[in-house]
């Protein structure tokens, strides 16, 4: 219980309170590292952590996993469910977590005398057993592990627009290395050409820290 009371503490303080959801969250984290038999909140990166919804409850997980999008341990997915799947990367083992559906019932249960909603999930989510809060469930990826990590150290440069790419996400078509914006997966659209686009020349991929890799001819149609 002292556990879980600073890591609620700790997530309370990055999100300036504390609601229902990052209780869930923090408690998923908790319960997908007991499952998996890691020690968490992790400092290295033995955990990986797919998350379905951003928000309140995310913020729980990372705070109780050390999984963050920053450390590249966790992808969030926008599927708008508060459930996770939690990967061991030394041995593939993954499990999937999400609220059990009667969880808001066993809270009016656990405090009948509450009369806000609100105020009772937050104090029953804390102490209810985890087999009252969630559904655990082995799984298998669809994804490879090894395409998300990916070569940290390998950019490249878009024969269109000129940006720099990371982490092999580039798209290859007719021989030209693209972004996945200008290969059309992407979530703008340019207002006006920049008007000093026609003077950007530069022509190389960076491949790895050091060497550079002659491209195809930028198009800027």
């Amino acid at each position: 219980m002292h556990k879980l009371q600073s890591l609620l503490d700790e997530s309370a303080a990055h999100h300036n309170h504390l609601c229902p959801r990052q209780v869930l969250g923090v408690r998923m984290g908790l319960l997908g590292g007991q499952v998996l038999g890691i020690d968490v909140p992790q400092t290295a990166k033995r955990m990986f952590v797919f998350v379905e919804l951003d928000g309140c409850g995310m913020g729980g997980i990372a705070t109780a996993t050390g999984c963050f999008v920053r450390r590249r341990t966790m992808r969030v997915l926008d599927f708008g469910k508060l459930a996770a799947t939690f990967v061991d990367m030394e041995n593939g083992r993954s499990v999937r977590i999400h609220p059990h559906p009667q969880n808001r019932e066993y809270a009016i249960a656990a405090l009948p005398d509450e009369p806000d909603h609100w105020q009772r999930q937050l104090a029953a989510y804390q102490f209810l057993p985890d087999e009252q809060l969630f559904i655990v469930e082995a799984v298998e990826l669809t994804v490879s592990m090894e395409k998300i990590i990916s070569q940290p150290g390998l950019r490249v440069l878009c024969a269109q627009c000129g940006e720099e790419i990371s982490n092999e996400r580039q798209v290859v078509e007719n021989g030209r290395i693209l972004c996945r914006a200008c290969a059309g997966a992407t979530y703008y659209r340019l207002q006006r050409q920049p008007a000093d686009m026609a003077q950007f020349k530069p022509a190389y991929a960076i491949n790895g820290r050091s060497n550079l890799v002659h491209t195809n001819h930028f198009d800027y149609r």
